[in-house]
């Protein structure tokens, strides 16, 4: 039965430490191959918090399913945020354009529960509302209605 063993690590920068040594060591894997193949699939999410699955078979071989940051991570890497608004609907951070907006709906569409990018992208401006950040200097939930109302029109992928 392979075992299988869920953790989140910052892309491109796991290292044998917690949480990742202590997870996989009982599995009898080895440690420095996996935190390598980590590293290596989540390169492209540099410093972010990436989830990812090790699944460990019993010939002690392994495969790794990486995962995609949060859609909050992926606005604060866009915006070179720390993090978000202490004060949301008072205090703004940031001000993602409909580019960036579209940019992280695509990377993160296939873990959603959104049918298409335009739902994708409704979902990201959602995170953006919670996070204080505007899109093109406006507030995240006017540009939704506009995207309702057909003024601002998304790509079909």
């Amino acid at each position: 039965m392979p075992q299988v063993v869920e953790v989140l690590v910052p892309g491109g920068k796991a290292t044998p430490g917690p949480p990742l040594g202590p997870a996989i060591g009982p599995l009898g894997l080895n440690v420095k191959q996996v935190v390598d193949r980590i590293n290596e699939a989540t390169k492209d999410f540099d410093g972010l918090p990436v989830p990812v699955k090790i699944i460990a078979k019993e010939d002690r071989t392994f495969d790794i399913e990486v995962g995609v940051p949060p859609v909050s991570a992926l606005i604060k890497k866009e915006l070179g945020l720390e993090k978000g608004s202490k004060a949301t609907g008072r205090e703004y951070v940031g001000d993602l354009t409909m580019e960036q907006v579209i940019k992280i709906a695509k990377i993160k569409q296939k873990q959603m529960l959104a049918y298409d990018l335009k739902a994708a992208v409704l979902e990201v401006l959602g995170t953006a509302v919670s996070m204080g950040v505007k899109v093109e200097g406006k507030h995240p939930k006017e540009v939704q209605q506009e995207i309702k109302e057909g003024k601002i029109e998304i790509p079909e992928e």
